[in-house]
């Protein structure tokens, strides 16, 4: 089965050799394309990458507009992408590994349509992620993914075309956050309404970029698509499982300067730690994927979630830094049951 890669970049100059000469190693073919779609403020990265040697043809897509959603959907779009099996990889990847993209393109050989990346993931990072992105998925699908917002997966051909198809009929709003962070909820659960999805574990945490300084973007965009996807589900909700969820949280130290102006961020973002008398979370998410389903438009209910959510985030912070890893992992399985529960109930509150 022949192969392609996708490898989104903006300003990664410093990690796109490595990860170009890793993706080549897993390709393993010298039939196999690499497309580099670059939205970066300089040409730095796509020299490195135009510099590196490959047995892959290499496509570089410079200049394209910023986005990581539009810059992988126009490298789909191109011909050189048509593959049996295509592999999207994150490019500030620190030391990847050849061999973790090889078993996801294996994984879409032997029969997924989509398989992803699981890393376990440092407590404080994966906010989203642990917080609203898995729980909501595996409420409102019955598809329990580890890592869904992973950037490192591989499609078949006609999972592919299935998301490129999905494209279409986006309302605008939700296409807009799409072409941004919101592709890779999208990417997951386009792939997954057509076959099979496959998480493939893996045992160390990756190393990349943080993502924390970015978390107003990151949220405004993911998140109104993944609303958007799972309250258009086209089946009903799965029962809710006995057994909590098993997380997956690695342990490390934050020192108090580090956890102060995570905090501080935080509040600057409009939400004090004092006088809030909302309801608990996860009702609040519970209660904006009822509105979705109830015709509010996504990116409304992602609004009006936003103030939950970073508290909910500034909690997790306060509390954790006392926690063990097995009780943060048990109170976010406790709290991915309670979500779960609540997205089957029509009256989210009650």
């Amino acid at each position: 089965m022949n192969a392609a890669a996708i490898l989104p970049s903006r300003n990664e100059s410093a990690t796109i050799a490595a990860v170009t000469t890793a993706v080549d190693a897993a390709l393993g073919e010298a039939g196999a394309v690499i497309v580099h779609a670059d939205s970066s403020d300089t040409p730095d990265t796509a020299e490195a990458f135009s510099a590196t040697d490959t047995r892959a043809m290499k496509v570089p897509l410079a200049g394209l507009v910023r986005g990581k959603g539009a810059q992988i959907l126009a490298a789909a779009r191109r011909p050189e992408a048509a593959a049996g099996v295509v592999l999207i990889a994150d490019t500030d990847t620190l030391n990847p590994d050849p061999a973790v993209y090889r078993a996801l393109l294996e994984r879409v050989r032997g029969g997924a349509a989509l398989a992803i990346a699981d890393y376990p993931r440092h407590w404080d990072e994966a906010n989203l992620t642990n917080h609203l992105a898995r729980p909501l998925i595996a409420a409102a699908t019955g598809l329990d993914v580890p890592q869904p917002l992973a950037g490192d997966l591989a499609l078949s051909c006609e999972a592919l075309a299935a998301v490129l198809r999905a494209t279409e009929t986006l309302p605008a709003e939700v296409s807009a956050c799409v072409d941004g962070y919101g592709i890779d909820a999208f990417i997951l659960l386009a792939a997954a309404a057509i076959g099979p999805v496959a998480s493939v574990r893996f045992d160390a945490p990756k190393r990349h970029a943080g993502s924390f300084a970015h978390l107003p973007a990151i949220y405004h965009q993911a998140v109104p698509a993944l609303l958007h996807m799972t309250a258009n589900w086209a089946s009903a909700p799965a029962p809710a499982s006995r057994t909590p969820a098993p997380y997956r949280v690695a342990d490390r130290t934050i020192g108090p300067s580090r956890l102060q102006s995570m905090l501080a961020a935080l509040d600057r973002l409009g939400l004090q730690s004092d006088g809030y008398d909302g309801p608990l979370w996860p009702l609040p998410a519970a209660d904006a994927w009822h509105a979705v389903n109830s015709g509010t438009p996504a990116p409304e209910a992602a609004r009006r979630l936003w103030p939950h959510y970073v508290r909910r985030v500034r909690d997790w912070l306060t509390s954790g830094q006392h926690a063990t890893a097995q009780q943060r992992a048990e109170k976010l399985a406790a709290a991915h049951t309670r979500l779960h529960t609540a997205v089957l109930t029509a009256g989210a509150r009650q």
